[in-house]
């Protein structure tokens, strides 16, 4: 069983299904709403414990309601939780996300305890395989990654980052946008995975394509969660020793059927799932 560490944010997502999404200064009417378990941080390490890893999760909630909310599923599926505490002055996280009819969405983020996650409050083994992404401080990541022994950042959202901090990291998961936001800085990443959305992924190391996997075709029902899913899977199989490509397989697959299900957590798939989509496709 892999051992990850996941250093991030958690959130309650705030969801409302719209016919379309709005344009700037517009008003959509006849949406449904939803409250979900979130942030880019809780996401993905619920789906490496779905995935059957051993997970630990390092993150900050407000002392509200929320927080109970914010964290259920991770508790349910048996995360380690030691590590996430609250903080009693400020909220928890919240993200407001509108999703369209073909499953597209928009996000704004109320990032809250997040924001305290400072790296004092990180413990890192050397042993660690850590996982990370950018809606905590940088310099808590920047922490996380100078102390594991192996690192895995997701560069998501895009921002500006000290020059080295991209380099000293093991693999650096980008989308599309965020590979262009970037560009040659992760050239001297050992290793970039870019997600391409219903096109699978591809893997490179000084900017030349090592490998690359489509993704299974799968009804999408919305997006949301579908990329820390892929991380989530990801980790494990990188942790577990996996080739690479049967672990952008894996994850390629994972990121596909969360895709088919409303909701970031409740759509992430467990183990067994994941691989009898790929046994069908």
């Amino acid at each position: 069983m892999a051992h990850i560490t996941v250093i991030g944010s958690v959130n309650l997502d705030l969801v409302a299904t719209a016919p379309r999404l709005p344009r700037p200064g517009e008003t959509i009417t006849d949406a449904t709403f939803s409250r979900h378990p979130g942030g880019k941080g809780a996401n993905q390490a619920l789906a490496a414990r779905r995935m059957g890893a051993d997970v630990r999760f390092v993150g900050r909630t407000g002392a509200d309601p929320e927080a109970a909310l914010a964290t259920a599923l991770l508790r349910d599926a048996g995360v380690d939780l030691a590590a996430c505490r609250e903080d009693p002055t400020v909220n928890t996280g919240v993200a407001l996300i509108v999703v369209d009819a073909n499953g597209e969405n928009q996000i704004v983020v109320a990032p809250g305890a997040n924001r305290r996650l400072d790296p004092d409050g990180v413990a890192v083994a050397a042993s660690d395989t850590v996982v990370c992404q950018l809606e905590i401080p940088v310099e808590t990541v920047a922490h996380a990654v100078a102390r594991a022994a192996f690192s895995i950042l997701n560069a998501a959202p895009a921002r500006e980052l000290p020059p080295q901090l991209l380099s000293a990291c093991d693999v650096v998961v980008v989308n599309e946008t965020e590979a262009e936001f970037y560009g040659e800085r992760l050239d001297d990443v050992a290793l970039v995975v870019t997600t391409l959305g219903a096109e699978g992924a591809v893997a490179t190391r000084g900017g030349r394509q090592v490998a690359r996997v489509p993704a299974p075709q799968v009804e999408t029902v919305d997006t949301v969660g579908a990329g820390d899913t892929f991380v989530g899977a990801l980790a494990v199989e990188l942790a577990d020793g996996a080739d690479l490509t049967d672990a952008l397989r894996l994850a390629c697959a994972a990121g596909a059927l969360a895709t088919t299900v409303s909701g970031a957590q409740s759509s992430i798939p467990d183990r067994s799932a994941v691989l009898d989509l790929m046994a069908r496709t």
